[in-house]
């Protein structure tokens, strides 16, 4: 075992006995966990280069000595190009990887059955992520289209309705539920969170990830001096049973991401992206903003309406994305991962004419295209949601000041750390201590 291993061995010892994972914040860590990793400790080579993968078996943090495992091996979100099995002596072993000439990303997908049951973790390589460009093309009416869209909103009154939630208040800040007009006759809900103390206040704008789920706002923010508003996308109340909403997610809008996909003024984003203008909009109408200090945040769902809105309304002064959905989406009809929600993958072109001209109206690279104001991104190269292929995509061509905090580590979920430190960073460029 070289020295290499060692550390890794030691430190993945470390982290898995105080590892929570957000992604499944209901389900406890195994007790037997599989752990695969690329060789290089930073998870990224040139293209050209080989990925070799180290993979342990632990129960109770021990490595289980003499335990067979089965892996593949292939670009991430695809059919995998290599199959295998192997034996791990000493509970530890390193599966002979591929080499990738395109920039791109490979996945080593492991499995080990243990006492009867079966585990699975995969480590994913990065080649040259940093040179990675999109399929996606705007349309050459994308900017008039967009312009005409929110003109449209513009004729309709914000017509905001507040209501008061008292069990919610603190002794700082008063939480409201709030409705705003939308296109359509549609309403856009929330919960706004407003400083009691009179003064003029930065804002922060909460864009949701995907579902359907009541929404609480964001009073921690709110007693340190921040105008927060959080909001839903689906033109219902925010303040039901978490029930009403499962309901609505396996009826009324089940598969909402594809409603309407082949008409690109019906499309069920439309109204989405128009509501988080008509939030902005609202924003600047209270007297208690200061007028030019605005920030949004979110991830997946929210990480894109975040990207869409910087580059859809200059109003937006920063945004904080976590593995932003909706990117390049049409990656896969070039054989290469596409964003969430992978209406492409297994795509039909004949029964869907109209989905790949109408997707490049929404799909967030084009958005990030447009974005000029400084940026906070983060995600890793396990996501299986919204793959780093898709992300980088997006990220690569937004030629505004940014940073990316990689946790390499991460699928469809962040640490902790990841979630301080764009707090930090967005509290920091709203001017709050």
């Amino acid at each position: 075992m070289n020295q290499k291993f060692y550390i890794r061995l030691i430190l993945l010892l470390i982290f898995t006995g105080s590892l929570s994972l957000q992604a499944q914040p209901k389900r406890d860590r195994d007790r037997v966990q599989v752990i695969v990793s690329p060789e290089e400790t930073d998870w990224t080579y040139q293209t050209g280069d080989r990925a070799d993968f180290h993979v342990m078996v632990l129960r109770d943090g021990q490595p289980i000595a003499n335990q067979a495992i089965t892996y593949k091996i292939g670009p991430e979100m695809l059919p995998a190009t290599e199959t295998g099995e192997l034996t791990l002596k000493e509970g530890h072993g390193t599966i002979k990887g591929l080499k990738m000439k395109d920039p791109g990303f490979l996945r080593c997908e492991a499995e080990a059955v243990v006492d009867g049951k079966t585990y699975r973790s995969w480590g994913t390589a990065g080649f040259s992520p940093e040179q990675l460009r999109p399929v996606v093309v705007p349309p050459l009416d994308f900017k008039d289209f967009w312009t005409q869209a929110k003109a449209e909103l513009a004729n309709i009154p914000i017509d905001a309705r507040m209501t008061l939630l008292p069990e919610r208040c603190t002794e700082k800040t008063n939480v409201y539920h709030l409705s705003l007009a939308n296109i359509g006759g549609s309403r856009y809900y929330g919960i706004l969170c407003v400083p009691k103390a009179p003064g003029k206040y930065p804002a922060l704008l909460h864009v949701p990830g995907a579902g359907a789920r009541p929404y609480y706002g964001n009073v921690t923010d709110a007693d340190k001096g921040v105008i927060t508003l959080t909001v839903g996308i689906h033109g219902v109340p925010v303040t039901m049973d978490t029930d009403v909403y499962n309901d609505m997610m396996r009826g009324a809008i089940s598969g909402y991401w594809i409603n309407k996909l082949d008409d690109k003024d019906q499309y069920y984003y439309k109204r989405v992206y128009l509501g988080c203008v008509r939030a902005i909009d609202y924003i600047f109408s209270m007297q208690e903003f200061n007028g030019t200090e605005l920030a949004v945040t979110g991830g997946s769902q929210g990480g894109a309406l975040s990207i869409v809105i910087a580059g859809l309304d200059s109003r937006v002064k920063y945004l904080a994305a976590f593995y932003p959905a909706l990117c390049d989406l049409t990656g896969y009809l070039e054989g290469r991962a596409g964003g969430w929600p992978h209406m492409f993958r297994d795509f039909n072109a004949e029964a869907h004419p109209k989905w790949k001209e109408v997707s490049a109206y929404y799909d967030v690279v084009n958005f990030a295209r447009q974005v000029t104001i400084p940026g906070w991104y983060s995600w890793g190269y396990n996501d299986n949601v919204c793959p780093p292929t898709s992300t980088f995509s997006a990220y690569n061509v937004i030629d505004a000041p940014k940073e990316l905090y990689l946790a390499y580590e991460t699928a469809h979920w962040t640490f902790p750390e990841q979630q301080e430190i764009a707090n930090k960073w967005l509290m920091e460029k709203l001017g709050v201590r």
